[in-house]
Order: structure tokens, then sequence, then C-alpha cells
């Protein structure tokens, strides 16, 4: 993968998790705002906003599961081959006290840094790039639900 290319989809991982650059020089595709990415919602929010049921899932689930497929490609990144995976235990989660809504945070924070450094050092084929690609939108797209299940918590 070239240099340029490598960098734009490091870009946009990082604006997924962490919003915009600051200072702000604008957004490629969230609010504009500082702190709009997936890390910025979910900081925000408390153990027990993070178990509200929204039509039978909760924002702990979705941050789980956007850490669970996270890992799930860091695994491929690093291995080469899908690891076993059960995405219907990344749903199960229903109710999390604040030990256990830290411990996600943690593990997405850890998971997210890792792909990073990951794309940085892998060896590229067109099966990573799909792999990195995939990740990337399928975490803008839980960015995207978790912003609106947020506007149904902070009522």
């Amino acid at each position: 993968m070239s240099e340029t290319l490598k960098n734009s989809v490091k870009t946009m991982i990082k604006e997924t998790f962490e919003g915009p650059p600051v200072p702000l020089k604008g957004s490629w595709f969230v609010n504009s705002e500082p702190n709009s990415g997936i890390f910025g919602a979910i900081e925000r929010m408390s153990c027990d906003e993070a178990s509200t049921s929204i039509h039978g899932t909760t924002l702990a689930a979705h941050t789980d599961h956007v850490r669970y497929h996270l890992w799930g490609t860091n695994e491929i990144l690093k291995e080469g081959k899908q690891p076993q995976m059960n995405w219907g235990m990344s749903w199960e989660i229903h109710s999390v006290d604040e030990k256990q809504w830290n411990t996600i945070q943690e593990g997405l924070r850890k998971e997210y840094l890792t792909l990073l450094e990951a794309i940085d050092a892998i060896k590229w084929n067109e099966l990573l790039a799909n792999e990195v690609l995939s990740s990337l939108a399928h975490s803008a797209y839980h960015l995207g639900a978790i912003r609106q299940m947020l506007k149904v918590v902070k009522v």
C-alpha cells in the first residue's frame, strides 16, 4: 500500500475514534467539534447510560462489539487468518457497573492503538487492505449508531 493511502486510512480511523484533529482543521465525515468520535461519545457516558436498553441493545454492547471487531481485525493482521469468533456473544452485554464500563472502554482504546501500530507494520496485500477498510467502515457505522442512541439516553 502506498504511504499516501496508508496515511489516509489512518486519518479516517483516527477521525472515527478520536474525532477531527485538534486544533480543528475541519473533518472528513464526523461532526467538526472536538471529541466527536467514538471515544468522545463514550467517555461522557455513565455506566447507567451505557446500560440503558434501546430497542434491545445497549451502548455498552455496541462499544464492546466494536472492541471485539477490532480485536478480530488485529488478529487477522497479526496471524494472517480469521480467529474463531462468536459474534452473538459480542452483543450479550445488558448492564455494566463502573468497573466493567471502564474495562470495555480501556479494551477498545487498546485495540484501536494496536490497529494503528499494525497498519504501519504489516506487509500489505488485498486481503489485509480489505480487512482494515472494512474495520473502518464497521467502526464508522457504530459511531453513527452510538450517537443516535445517545440522543435517546441523554433526553
